[in-house]
């Protein structure tokens, strides 16, 4: 597993995390909401297709 996939998660959770501060400073929560879901969609995306390369992987190694 590349370190580069790690960062890239964490450098959107920062992202998200700063600008749902800055829309609930300007009495926006609504959008710092849906921004929020937005980027745990995004993020468990990622993590769905890792998972599909792992279980790719799996199968080759076990001739599934």
């Amino acid at each position: 597993m590349d370190i580069d996939i790690i960062f890239r998660i964490a450098g959107i959770g920062i992202l998200i995390a700063i600008l749902s501060i800055v829309l609930k400073q300007a009495q926006k929560e609504e959008q710092a909401e849906m921004l929020t879901l937005a980027g745990v969609v995004v993020v468990l995306i990622m993590v769905v297709q890792l998972m599909n390369q792992l279980f790719t992987v799996v199968r080759s190694v076990f001739n599934l």
